[in-house]
Formats: structure tokens, C-alpha cells, sequence
């Protein structure tokens, strides 16, 4: 009982995947290291991070009339 089956470690790494894949080109998009997406796993660091991400200055971003030229 106290041991993990495979559905365990399938299940953790698909997790692990859908979610630290997306932050990770998130955050190089941003410029800054992809190794921080281990943040996104830590209880309560991940909601610090992503409340600094959401106030901080992003990079610019490209004006719609550019868009559409």
C-alpha cells in the first residue's frame, strides 16, 4: 500500500508535462531562465511568482498595426 504503481508515475509525469512545458515557453519567451518553472511546483512560491510575473514589465509587445501589415 505504501508503495507507488506505474499509474502513479504515469499520472505525475503527464502532470509535470502538460503544466512545466507551457511555463517554461512562458518564461523564455519573457527572457528569463526556464529552469524557474520548478517554482510552479512549490505550494504558495508558485502563486508569489505568478502574481511578480503578472505586475512586472514584460517585454515589448508587438503593436496590432504590425499585426496585420
Amino acid at each position: 500500500m505504501g508503495d507507488f504503481s506505474i499509474w502513479h508515475w504515469t499520472i505525475l509525469f503527464f502532470y509535470i508535462f502538460a503544466v512545466g512545458l507551457p511555463i517554461a515557453k512562458i518564461l523564455g519567451r519573457l527572457g528569463l531562465s526556464k529552469a524557474l518553472v520548478i517554482l510552479a511546483f512549490i505550494p504558495l512560491v508558485n502563486l508569489i511568482a505568478l502574481w511578480l510575473l503578472a505586475y512586472a514589465t514584460w517585454p515589448a509587445v508587438r503593436d496590432d498595426s504590425e499585426i496585420f501589415s
